[in-house]
């Protein structure tokens, strides 16, 4: 209904070289992050890495931020809060040690009371997560991308020919690897709630994806002379408003996360930004060319 541009007549097909150089820059940094990963060097977060969670009740109503500046000034940093606004209670994940789960709380405890000292504070419970247990998380977290990757390349080829779904799932890897490289190089902590966010932006990018794909198998049915590029090349200009309109609305609803949302939900929502861009790339410069490379010499054809 909306269009930002129209008539375009780009040849994304003919800078698929540039672009498959960007992406295998952007795929080797995801390629290094999992290995730093796999390793325990990357900024881990304290589901993977091991820490200690503490369950604190405050006698009145804190906020998030308090606490936060509390444990800050009393040197206790790699926090991660979460509010229990009925109860009066916060849950505070610290990253540590194995050495040093035992005395941990007791640190947390004086903090608190030393920086809330106008009202009782007391501990609910402490829980330990040891190494082993974020060694499994880490494992888990991987065969949950790698199932729903392998979800995506079913989907694709039923739904299409075998030829997309290649094109799909590698534009699908190519955006969880580059938001996981961009991630580790910038010194982000890489926990569980990142991992949602891959997650989604993996869902995102298929989205995306497929609605080019549409667009291909619809020139196809009209047009069946034109070579494959072309097909491609006009079913991508014809969609590029639309692309804009869904990045566009996407972003600010990401943005608007990481603006208001509060501390805890930053890297969900940059993550999302990122992936919102790299699945819009991926679509147009991952998995269009991909499609177009893996059937070599031979025409696009509707699925019979």
């Amino acid at each position: 209904m909306i269009e930002i541009v129209r008539n375009t007549n780009f040849d994304f097909m003919g800078k698929r070289a540039i672009t498959f150089i960007i992406s295998g820059i952007l795929v080797i940094l995801g390629i290094i992050a999992i290995y730093q990963i796999s390793v325990g060097s990357a900024n881990l977060g304290i589901d993977f890495a091991g820490g200690t969670s503490v369950q604190v009740k405050f006698e009145k109503s804190v906020s998030l931020q308090e606490v936060r500046d509390v444990l800050k000034s009393e040197g206790i940093t790699d926090t991660e809060l979460q509010d229990l606004p009925t109860e009066n209670k916060v849950l505070i994940k610290v990253k540590n040690e194995e050495d040093e789960l035992g005395g941990i709380s007791d640190s947390i405890i004086a903090a608190l009371q030393n920086g809330f000292s106008d009202m009782k504070v007391t501990i609910d419970s402490v829980t330990a997560i040891g190494p082993k247990v974020g060694k499994r998380l880490r494992t888990n977290a991987l065969w949950a991308i790698i199932a729903a990757t392998i979800g995506i390349l079913i989907y694709v080829a039923w739904r299409f020919q075998f030829r997309f779904s290649v094109g799909a799932t590698a534009a699908t890897f190519h955006d969880v690897l580059a938001v996981l490289g961009l991630f580790n190089i910038m010194g982000r902590e890489i926990n569980l709630i990142v991992v949602s966010a891959l997650l989604t932006i993996a869902g995102y990018s298929l989205t995306d994806t497929v609605v080019v794909f549409d667009r291909i198998r619809e020139n196809l049915r009209m047009v069946v002379r034109d070579s494959s590029e072309t097909v491609i090349n006009r079913s991508i200009n014809e969609i590029l408003s639309r692309t804009f309109i869904t990045s566009i609305t996407t972003l600010l609803a990401a943005g608007a996360l990481y603006a208001f949302g509060g501390e805890v939900i930053h890297d969900f929502a940059l993550a999302m930004m990122l992936g919102i861009i790299i699945g819009t790339y991926s679509s147009v410069f991952v998995a269009s060319p991909i499609v177009l490379l893996w059937g070599g010499k031979k025409p696009l054809s509707l699925r019979k």
